[in-house]
């Protein structure tokens, strides 16, 4: 049975004027291929219920025009709300802001994607509704980020030895809600902070991808990177914290680190995603794999060749546009979640709810879960801090977007997929690697349990791992992300890579058949036979 993108057009669907045997042959593909997109179903689309709050406390409104602390003014949300049912430019022009801080490409969110499928077409079979203001795995969330902001400046390989990552891990070890990788029943040191997928919890917590030297072209590129300098912390104090919540303009900036350092601890993963290129790390990850020379995927129609090889096919230049192309389309359909369907607010946010509530400075029509007020998590918080306010290691906190899910992560999730589509995820990378505790060196990994359980780290587990460390840096260390946005994002980028690679298949000329591992643990395949 033919490919469906091969299969012949109806005589009616073909336009005039098109009689060349190859641009038909390449109209029959696209038009096809088209067809069979239109047909994705992913689920309706499906929210959490927290829209439904009158005082609307449990959605996003950064940077709308706020009457109080934690209280968005009533015209300005309504027309926000609107602009996010109608998708216009002029409606988002329309809106009503409490500072000259502009919300972040709200219109990315209705863009058309003409490969894959449209971002709209991915509901809840692939991306669920996020924890409730009022639940218990909201709290989980919440207690999460408290830990993870107290442990910014650790570096990951003294969380074994270091007081707050054991009473972190213990904390977070008793709740049912907690969504994170356990070891028997417990949240270790090691496993703080960590993705839940293959290999995640295997070996050093930094990805090997992020840690190997390679080469940009002819420039040596050793994986040192420019990092903020430790315990400066802000949004500490509800003046702050309201002035950014209203839009207003940081008053302060971000102080470099002068030394380069290896990313070793939350600080330095939150400092490379301030800045990063959404796909930096992905092509970065390709560069690696070409410099460790990482076979291909099996399944690669030169796999076997002997008299030509790829190249703007099945190689190099392919792999490297394939990235930032899929990239983008992540992008705009993570976009869409955000703003035309969850509206979820940030960790600061809700954090705000804690500090309002607990502090007795007004009340709202719903309120985090009981046990995020009586967790060690937030007390030793306060302690340091004398603020029930999440810190944040940037000064103007979270961007000016919905939090669920993420960009980084759906990006993330979407290049990742590609990377498996062309080189082979088992293949297991020999002499692991650590950064020292103080990020200037690389030094070997011994299979020290503390710092990760051993095992064999191949490029699929080590894949899963960099896009955890992408998503988690920018989300749960830089403190402006839930640990389900991350995790639903990146299955919505695999969602989304899977579909571009139905298309993509279409346009080669090779004939071949892939099968790669998804994040779940089972295989897909993808072929034009």
């Amino acid at each position: 049975m033919p490919h469906p993108c091969t299969t012949p057009c109806p005589d009616t669907c073909i336009p005039p004027n098109v009689t060349a045997p190859r641009t038909l042959d390449c109209f029959t593909r696209r038009f096809n291929a088209a067809t069979q997109q239109a047909g994705y179903h992913g689920g309706p689309h499906k929210t959490n219920g927290d829209e439904h709050y009158t005082d609307h406390c449990a959605s996003y409104s950064k940077g709308i025009l706020q009457d109080s602390a934690g209280k968005v003014n009533e015209a300005a949300f309504a027309q926000f709300t609107t602009a996010c049912a109608s998708g216009s430019f002029a409606d988002f022009e329309n809106l009503i802001l409490g500072g000259p801080r502009t919300e972040n490409g709200p219109m990315g969110s209705y863009a058309y994607a003409f490969m894959g499928a449209d971002g709209s077409q991915f509901g809840d079979h692939v991306v669920a509704p996020p924890p409730k203001l009022d639940s218990a795995h909201y709290a989980t969330e919440l207690i999460e980020l408290y830990w993870c902001s107290l442990l910014r400046d650790v570096a990951f390989s003294d969380y074994a030895t270091n007081p707050i990552a054991q009473a972190a891990a213990a904390e977070l070890t008793t709740s049912a809600h907690y969504a994170g990788p356990k070891d028997a029943g417990a949240v270790t040191p090691a496993l703080l902070f960590r993705g839940i997928f293959a290999g995640e919890d295997l070996g050093p917590y930094t990805s090997q991808l992020f840690l190997r030297p390679t080469n940009f072209g002819a420039a040596p590129f050793p994986q040192l990177y420019t990092t903020y300098l430790p315990n400066i912390d802000y949004m500490t104090d509800l003046t702050s914290w309201y002035a950014i919540q209203q839009g207003a303009a940081p008053t302060s900036t971000n102080q470099k680190d002068p030394t380069l350092r290896y990313l070793h601890n939350g600080r330095g993963f939150a400092a490379y995603t301030h800045v990063d290129e959404l796909y930096q790390a992905y092509f970065t990850a390709y560069l690696v794999l070409n410099s460790i020379k990482g076979s291909a995927n099996p399944g690669n129609p030169y796999f076997h060749s002997t008299k030509q090889n790829g190249f703007g096919t099945f190689a190099g230049p392919d792999i490297a546009s394939v990235l930032a192309q899929v990239a983008k389309l992540a992008l705009n359909s993570v976009w869409y979640q955000k703003w035309a369907v969850h509206l979820r607010h940030r960790p600061e946010a809700g954090a705000g709810l804690v500090h309002l509530i607990q502090t007795h400075t007004d009340t709202f029509d719903g309120t985090p879960h009981g046990s995020v007020f009586s967790s060690q998590a937030l007390a030793q918080s306060f302690a340091k801090y004398s603020t029930y306010l999440l810190s944040q290691p940037f000064p103007e906190g979270s961007p000016t977007h919905p939090a669920y899910p993420t960009g980084h992560g759906a990006v993330g999730g979407a290049c990742i997929t590609i990377l498996k589509f062309f080189f082979n995820g088992d293949l297991v990378l020999d002499n692991p690697v650590i950064p020292s505790s103080d990020g200037t060196q690389l030094i070997p990994w011994n299979g020290d349990p503390a710092t990760g359980k051993p095992g064999a780290l191949t490029v699929n587990g080590e894949l899963h791992k960099l896009a955890h460390n992408i998503t988690f840096g920018h989300g749960l260390h830089g403190g402006i992300h839930w640990r389900s946005d991350s995790d639903a994002s990146m299955l919505l980028g695999e969602a989304v890579a899977l579909q571009f690679l139905k298309d993509l298949a279409c346009s080669y000329a090779e004939p071949f058949k892939i099968t790669i591992t998804k994040l779940d643990g089972h295989s897909h395949t993808i072929t034009n036979q």
